[in-house]
């Protein structure tokens, strides 16, 4: 590891010009920037600690009832939050059943949304893989049992990592993104970044900027949402499948449905044919069981994942289900 400069800024301004030294780093709860570290991924020449920032440690709701979450708040203070149930309980259950209860008191919202792949091509030096620059994706033939079942034909299989990205996209989340000339809110759907669009990145997210809040419209407290994650080990481990849910609801129809699977796909995925499967239709375990085959029918395994597809519709059918206090089981 490289020696570094460490900064600590006394405001979110002063944090933005600490970030136009180049080769600068945010720290905020740092447990996935210095795994990169380590791994020789990066070798920033400037650490620049937003952690304790006030600036970033909020939860305001509006009088319009658009909620503005601080990207600094841990995990752990998400899942417990009080704003965070009800309609939007999808991200407190998101954020509380992430890593293990030491990774939740220090990693953040705004870390969890930015963290880089997990996949072990990318994290190893030994392997030039495509989102390091190289001209192979190596898990395409390799081992490949965790990668992406959809959304893997642009040369990178990776999944993406965010378990609130998930919840946050089924939740219709902005994220405010700033810098020292600008601010700007853009749609989370719009945040994130397939392969195809540029192999080596993961969110559009530049040099010298930072998210600085993350809304919630107003308009989902009219939704029902919940998110499940289904895990190899019930314990501490990262998802093989992970889905959340948020339904309008009004009598016995669905009005509107937004359905997002996570470990999935390179980037958090809508799952569009099952939501269309759900509109204006009574949810029950039929219609429940269809959307959750829509919306794997695009679904293109690789070698050792073709069980995710099994998995997912579980999941999908079950999340659904537990939306609108339907036994899933019975």
């Amino acid at each position: 590891m490289n020696n570094f400069e460490y900064a600590i800024p006394e405001s979110l301004d002063k944090a933005l010009e600490y970030l136009e030294v180049k080769q600068s780093r945010l720290k905020a709860g740092g447990i996935d920037l210095l795994d990169q570290m380590k791994e020789d991924l990066i070798a920033p020449e400037r650490l620049v600690n937003i952690r304790d920032l006030a600036d970033l440690k909020f939860v305001n709701k509006e009088k319009s009832g658009d909620l503005h979450i601080g990207p600094a708040l841990t995990l752990s203070e998400l899942a417990v939050h009080k704003e965070l149930t009800g309609a939007l309980r999808a991200l407190a259950q998101a954020a509380g059943n992430i890593a293990s209860p030491q990774v939740r008191n220090a990693a953040t919202l705004g870390g969890n949304l930015c963290q880089r792949p997990r996949c072990w091509y990318f994290r190893s030096e030994d392997f030039p893989c495509t989102r390091k620059g190289g001209d192979t994706c190596y898990a395409l033939d390799g081992e490949n049992q965790y990668h992406a079942i959809l959304g893997n034909s642009d040369g990178c299989a990776i999944v993406h990592p965010s378990g609130t990205a998930v919840a946050l996209m089924a939740l219709d989340a902005q994220v405010v993104i700033k810098s020292r000339e600008d601010e700007k809110s853009v749609s989370i759907n719009d945040f994130f970044i397939t392969p195809a669009q540029n192999i080596e990145k993961e969110n559009i997210l530049a040099d010298g900027e930072i998210i600085s809040a993350i809304t919630i419209p107003a308009e989902m407290q009219n939704y029902v949402s919940i998110y499940i994650k289904q895990k190899e080990k019930q314990t501490y481990d990262w998802p093989l499948a992970d889905v959340a849910v948020s339904l309008k609801i009004k009598g016995d129809r669905c009005e509107d449905a937004r359905i997002v699977l996570g470990s999935a796909a390179p980037v958090p995925w809508r799952a569009v044919e099952a939501e269309e499967v759900l509109k204006n239709k009574k949810v029950d375990i039929n219609n429940a069981m269809k959307a959750a085959e829509a919306a794997l029918e695009n679904a293109e395994p690789l070698t050792l994942n073709k069980y995710k597809i099994p998995v997912f519709k579980t999941v999908i059918y079950r999340t659904i289900c537990m939306a609108v206090g339907i036994d899933p089981i019975n």
